[in-house]
């Protein structure tokens, strides 16, 4: 899923623990950050989701005000559901959605599944994820994605009228892919910010089942990523033109796998503004 070797370095969220994950979840702690957004308006609620292979626990957010949103789902990166993602998920339910975060190792463990201050650059912290990543398969991951895009149609917050996004990070990249087959039907925007294995010589690839999908993409590429395989790029321009599927594919100079992530050694808060306000154009136009 993501490379070993390219990586967001060390990864420093002082709520990375069961107690500051809680009080997240609860809206009771927000990094500092010069992006400020509506929380005050959004309602953060933690959620149990019955899945195939049994619960997920996940954070849900949708506006507070009376009303029906497009439904979002997001895929975190490597290290989980975490309160840098539930950030996210709260600004941008404030942008007007209702934005369903989940534990994507919830057959292994409840979130957070890192505790405290974690170092890509060791090899004995990257070996903690080992059995976490061995529980993602991509079957189980349409298996996933079908009861997370259920449950989110089941809110009756959700404007099930309209499409739903679906957005992924590192590893997330290709959930997102597999979720737009899941729930062909429902996937109307696919985005992917920093997204591993994207397109690969393999007969598993995600970008191979871009045929399946009905959805517009936008796909973010860090810069050394790129340079490690500079042919992925290309590869998926190909097969979304084959598939007469509409997509931007995008290299970001200047910025590294995880940019976008505020906790990661790499964010980059420039490129990272630039990649958001992206994705919110993609869904303005898609769902």
């Amino acid at each position: 899923m993501c490379d070993d070797d390219i990586h967001q370095g060390l990864v420093h969220d002082p709520r990375l623990s069961r107690r500051g994950f809680a009080l997240a979840a609860a809206g009771g702690l927000t990094l500092a950050s010069s992006q400020t957004f509506a929380a005050a308006a959004v309602t953060a609620s933690a959620v149990t989701v019955k899945t195939p292979d049994g619960e997920a626990d996940a954070v849900l957010f949708h506006p507070a005000s009376k009303g029906k949103w497009p439904a979002v789902l997001i895929w975190t990166d490597v290290m989980g559901l975490r309160p840098v993602f539930e950030d996210m998920g709260r600004r941008l339910a404030a942008e007007g959605y209702v934005v369903l975060v989940p534990n994507p190792y919830y057959r292994v463990r409840k979130s957070p599944v890192v505790e405290g201050t974690f170092n890509f650059a060791v090899p004995a912290d990257r070996e903690k994820l080992t059995p976490l990543r061995a529980s993602i398969t991509p079957e189980g991951t349409l298996r996933d994605a079908t009861a997370f895009v259920a449950f989110l149609d089941a809110q009756a917050v959700t404007d099930t009228k309209r499409k739903v996004g679906v957005q992924g990070y590192c590893m997330g990249g290709p959930l997102a892919f597999r979720t737009a087959v899941a729930a062909s039907e429902r996937i109307g925007a696919v985005a992917t910010f920093h997204g591993g294995g994207l397109a690969t010589d393999q007969p598993s690839s995600p970008h191979l089942l871009i045929p399946q999908t009905k959805a517009e993409y936008l796909i973010e590429i860090a810069a050394n990523d790129d340079a490690k395989d500079p042919g992925a790029k290309d590869r998926l321009k190909a097969a979304f033109e084959a598939a007469k599927r509409p997509a931007i594919v995008e290299v970001f100079e200047g910025a590294d796998h995880g940019w976008t992530v505020r906790t990661s050694q790499v964010y980059n808060e420039a490129a990272a503004e630039k990649a958001w306000a992206n994705l919110l154009a993609l869904y303005k136009r898609a769902l």
